[in-house]
């Protein structure tokens, strides 16, 4: 920039055709040697963390760097350019979003190799000569993006719900666990989500086949899987409620009292018995897709009426269609387009899906009202707008 015509932008350093890598580790290049110029900016502590995760796996790979700086001198460029990589939520405003309910390709899970390997070429050589650690990061480095990006469209006080299962799997002959969870929530808690309390819901197969290792002899069989983790996670303080319409639409929000014992606990283990059938299995085996169930608690349970929930990993649509039936809004993305006529197939039949749903809500709650009655007594409070007795005066 000159001082006659100052530059509303910082300016970084010339145009360039260097590789990071290449240069770092002083290879070949035929690029022009670049005149550095002094940055007017900050780098992020996450892009520093980036960076850093980068050099060090360089040099696992047996990379000859000397010089960490000069790896981050010249990727700053590269970071530059992911802003315009498609890694980031462009069409949501920041903080505008109420709630996240998703469920990400799981890492180390071979059905999402592709995925991954499509977004990160190092991947799949990870996978089939460094061993499964060094892929487990880089898959996870990828997914690190979209929780960034879900940091900044959130509102304070949002939540962010993330369905993931930990993966096992061998690899060059060494079978071990990949704890995906745990992964997850390091980062998001690092980039500055508050953790809340886990759920853990029991995905029970019933396959012949579902034991792993040597069969009854001792030690070399494994636990099976039969769980996934729901991660909590908030964007700050709670939410606030502090006019008389927030605190109104708050109120027509509530769950039942015998709900909130059910869906507050830490573990769920009676999803395998709900309304799971919005898309047929084999619609929901190709997509992973989670069951009905498990968005739309989520969603009565972390959001209120007319707020927005997003979904960064669609799927099949579970989420959206959880929302509408949650009298929420919804927002989502999804990279496979041949999922698109998947997603918009129920629209037709939705309605009565929903209304089915709702209505057994309330013949639930009926259900344990006259038995609450029959047992104790007649309860003291009625809800005005469904014509039922509940337990609590909140509602």
């Amino acid at each position: 920039m000159t001082g006659s015509e100052p530059n509303k932008y910082p300016d970084f350093f010339e145009s360039h055709d260097l590789d990071p890598v290449k240069a770092a580790t002083k290879q070949p290049t035929a690029a022009k040697p670049i005149r550095k110029k002094k940055a007017g900016f900050y780098l992020s502590e996450a892009l520093l963390e980036r960076f850093n995760r980068q050099f060090h796996q360089l040099k696992l790979e047996g990379a000859a760097i000397e010089n960490k700086s000069a790896l981050l001198e010249l990727s700053l460029s590269f970071a530059l350019d992911d802003l315009e990589m498609g890694d980031r939520l462009d069409d949501i405003s920041s903080n505008s979003i109420d709630l996240v309910v998703t469920s990400p390709p799981y890492p180390m899970i071979e059905m999402w190799d592709d995925v991954f390997c499509s977004h990160n070429g190092r991947i799949s050589g990870a996978l089939k000569r460094q061993g499964g650690s060094l892929a487990f990061e880089l898959m996870h480095q990828e997914l690190d993006k979209v929780w960034n990006e879900l940091w900044r469209v959130l509102k304070k006080g949002g939540i962010a719900c993330v369905n993931i299962g930990d993966a096992t799997r061998t690899i060059n002959g060494h079978f071990a666990l990949y704890t995906n969870h745990a992964r997850i929530l390091m980062y998001m808690q690092k980039i500055g989500f508050s953790g809340l309390p886990t759920i853990l819901w029991r995905k029970q197969t019933n396959a012949p086949n579902k034991f792993m290792g040597s069969g009854m002899l001792p030690p070399g069989a494994y636990v099976t899987f039969e769980h996934e983790y729901i991660l909590v996670l908030r964007k700050g303080n709670k939410k606030e409620f502090k006019t008389e319409e927030e605190k109104k639409i708050r109120r027509e929000s509530a769950y039942f009292w015998e709900e909130r014992n059910l869906w507050f606990s830490d573990v769920w283990m009676d999803l395998k018995g709900t309304s799971q059938k919005l898309f047929e299995n084999e619609v929901r085996a190709r997509s992973a897709a989670f069951p009905f169930e498990l968005p739309y608690r989520l969603i009565n349970m972390f959001s209120v009426k007319g707020d927005t929930v997003l979904d960064p990993f669609l799927g099949v649509g579970t989420t959206l269609y959880a929302a509408v039936a949650a009298s929420r809004n919804s927002a989502g993305y999804e990279i496979d387009s041949e999922l698109r006529n998947v997603i918009s197939s129920k629209m037709d039949g939705f309605k009565e899906f929903a209304n089915t749903r709702i209505s057994q809500r309330l013949k639930n709650h009926i259900s344990f009202v006259e038995d609450r009655v029959t047992k104790r007594g007649k309860l003291k409070y009625i809800n005005k707008s469904l014509s039922c007795f509940v337990i609590t005066g909140n509602r």
